[in-house]
């Protein structure tokens, strides 16, 4: 694995192998020394042009624990803010010898274009590109479901198992939503059935050609449907533009919380052994409700967790092992 860009790039083996690697991380984050040495002397760059607190203290976290040297770079207050682009930027960091950029971008497509310019030498990660893709995100669900709903809930050792068989729901914001893009690739990958539950105006044009199902109505999908999991996504009234409360996707926040939000009425309709997942941070009130969030089936901080484990192994399998001389090919 050179980069890691798209859940798209990843089958069914390369998957599995960063799970695997994940629990094996999380193993050695229950001991008195968390830290590992196998990243000493490697320099990590979270180069956010996009706000997002949570993952990169998730990305900085996974990087230290492995012993690696962190540099965060943050668009705001920087020269990117006085009109310095993507490409003087890149030079900048390749010059500071950065063996991996994990990126952060408003505009989908900026860490392919990052990873295949010649720009830097070192692994590109992908941490969130516009409405496009976030694979560690989708990565550390799948690692979440695998390890509560795969080998008897912990009751054996999930390790190179898949998904297959489980049903996964996702709802709400589709549309302006990378998680539900990732998660859709990467859960149909591991063998899961995935059903998009949100409203009309809120599906992507062309989501039919998408590995999944879609339905625009959720109390049945719960109900018919007996989903493994729920995955509620966060209304991201940001990327709506102006106009109503909604930017005009939906009437009133009222209205979406009758049709499409998780509360203890929509929770009593779930299988036994179900649990309720967000991607964070939760508008509690809109999308769930505090008594889901809250519920003993959600599992949203443990979410949190598991992705520092996720990003050890992503990290891990980028760089460990690897030389200066055979990334670039200069002795």
């Amino acid at each position: 694995m050179r980069h890691l860009l798209s859940t798209g790039d990843l089958d069914r083996d390369a998957a599995v192998l960063i799970l695997d690697t994940a629990a094996q991380m999380a193993a050695t984050q229950s001991r008195e020394i968390k830290k590992l040495p196998t990243l000493r002397g490697r320099t990590v760059v979270n180069l956010f042009f996009e706000d997002s607190t949570r993952t990169r203290i998730s990305f900085e976290t996974a990087a230290k624990r492995l012993s690696a040297d962190v540099i965060n770079f943050s668009a705001k207050g920087s020269s990117v803010s006085k009109g310095e682009s993507l490409k003087d930027t890149a030079l900048t960091l390749q010059a500071m010898g950065a063996d991996a950029v994990v990126i952060r971008h408003q505009a989908s497509g900026a860490p392919h274009v990052l990873a295949r310019s010649g720009w830097v030498d070192g692994a590109v990660v992908n941490a969130g590109d516009g409405t496009h893709q976030h694979p560690t995100q989708a990565l550390l669900d799948a690692y979440t479901i695998r390890r509560h709903l795969v080998g008897g809930a912990g009751a054996s050792d999930p390790a190179g198992r898949d998904l297959d068989g489980l049903h996964v729901a996702i709802v709400g914001d589709v549309l302006h939503s990378r998680v539900a893009r990732s998660n859709v690739q990467l859960l149909t990958t591991l063998g899961a059935r995935v059903t998009l539950v949100a409203p009309p105006t809120l599906v992507p044009v062309g989501v039919q050609q998408w590995p999944c199902d879609v339905s625009y109505h959720l109390d049945p999908v719960l109900a018919d449907g007996a989903p493994d999991a729920v995955m509620m996504l966060r209304v991201q009234r940001e990327r709506m533009g102006a106009g109503t409360s909604a930017g005009g996707f939906f009437p009133t926040p009222l209205e979406y919380t009758r049709n499409y939000g998780l509360d203890q009425r929509r929770l009593d309709l779930l299988p036994d052994h179900a649990v309720v997942m967000h991607p964070g941070p939760m508008n509690r009130g809109l999308e769930i409700s505090a008594d889901a969030a809250d519920s003993p089936r959600a599992v949203i901080v443990e979410q949190v967790a598991n992705g520092v484990a996720v990003r050890m192994a992503v990290l891990y399998l980028l760089l460990a092992g690897e030389t200066h001389e055979e990334r670039t090919g200069i002795a």
